[in-house]
């Protein structure tokens, strides 16, 4: 255990929808019956992730793309000072390209092969390549830079090159690289060894994007319950598509906890049952030996450890590649503008008085009339 740096969360893990216009042999959330949030819960709980000192936005699912309402959950979390992130398989980006234009700060699109027949395979035969092939074509046009995201199994680290030849260096993107974890027996972590040495070459070239904590933690077996790496239940917030929030993660919650939200998440989250299952993060049976990284990631950043000095150059390297000094620092200074705004709203509404209503004004009071006139 290394010594605890930021003692918020700083990340939550939105998912609009499981539903999802694929079927990925590494993934099993589409198979999941699932709703659609709805944007009364979103804003009750966006503002209460920005007074928990939320930082970063993940609308996930499913493909998130398919909420109709996600550019305007997006324009509402920047609205608010959040940096925000959507991950699709580009199947509808085409489609929704414009309306979503400028509203995500990490736009990923998932591209795990250099070829139709192997990427497409991977999606459950779903015809996903040609779209991201048009969606870097649409995207480059608006001037947006999305970066791909290439989950490496053991059937595909080889086609990392020819990835990074055809779509990465022509569009000057970044590509990350995302190795594969297992949960509820989906997936597998064993990467064999020419992989990850192969992962640990690509991770040094400036336009590649690996959390090399993610290959030292692979390398000691995971997380140890005896002495846990991940923080999932204090550095992050996950919340279900049934407005639901689920403890330790979405991974595990199914053995663990999840709990009606009601419009009341920051009591809920700092409520005491909360914070006592908050204080067995990672200790949980089914912790022993995950990997699991959109975990891992912010359970390195919030905790000074031999974990949080590996991952924090490849961290910084992204975010000069990505935005540059200038940007980063605009980006870093967008909640202290989300929170100005909001003591703004805030002194309007209690310095301002309702409206005269027209020839509204002081008149004398009437005299009273006498009942009768005896």
């Amino acid at each position: 255990m290394g010594i605890r740096l930021i003692r918020h969360p700083v990340l939550a893990n939105y998912y609009l929808t499981y539903r999802c216009n694929a079927a990925c042999s590494f993934c099993d959330i589409w198979e999941k019956p699932s709703p659609y949030v709805t944007p009364e819960s979103v804003e009750r709980n966006l503002r209460d992730l920005r007074r928990l000192g939320v930082r970063i936005i993940d609308f996930t699912g499913g493909e998130p793309l398919l909420h109709r309402h996600l550019p305007r959950f997006l324009e509402m979390a920047q609205r608010m000072g959040f940096l925000t992130t959507v991950t699709t398989n580009g199947l509808l980006y085409p489609k929704r390209a414009y309306e979503l234009r400028g509203k995500v700060d990490m736009l990923h699109f998932s591209l795990d092969a250099a070829s139709a027949q192997k990427h497409d395979a991977l999606r459950g035969g779903v015809p996903c390549f040609a779209f991201v092939q048009e969606s870097l074509k649409i995207a480059s046009r608006l001037g947006e830079k999305p970066d791909i995201l290439f989950t490496v199994t053991p059937e595909n680290w080889n086609e990392i090159e020819e990835v990074y030849r055809k779509f990465v260096a022509p569009y000057k993107l970044i590509l990350i690289l995302n190795p594969i974890f297992a949960y509820n027996a989906v997936g597998t972590s064993l990467l064999p060894a020419e992989a990850l040495h192969a992962l640990e070459r690509w991770g040094r070239r400036p336009d590649v994007y690996l959390n090399t904590a993610f290959l030292r933690l692979r390398a000691t077996g995971g997380n140890q319950t005896i002495r846990p790496v991940c923080r999932a239940s204090t550095a992050t917030v996950v919340i279900s598509p049934e407005d639901r929030l689920l403890l330790p993660c979405y991974h595990a919650h199914e053995a663990g906890y999840s709990f009606p939200i009601e419009g009341r998440l920051y009591d809920l989250y700092r409520s005491q049952y909360v914070r006592h299952l908050q204080k067995l993060e990672g200790r949980w049976r089914f912790c022993e030996g995950c990997v699991i990284n959109c975990y891992m990631e912010p359970s390195f950043a919030v905790e000074i450890s031999p974990y949080f000095w590996s991952s924090l150059p490849s961290t910084l390297c992204y975010a000069w590649r990505k935005w540059g000094l200038l940007g980063s620092l605009r980006l870093l200074g967008r909640p202290l503008k989300g929170w100005g705004r909001e003591q703004a709203q805030r002194l309007r509404r209690w310095f301002s008085f309702p409206p005269k209503k027209k020839g509204a004004g002081f008149r004398p009071a009437p005299a009273e009339v006498p009942l009768s006139m005896s």
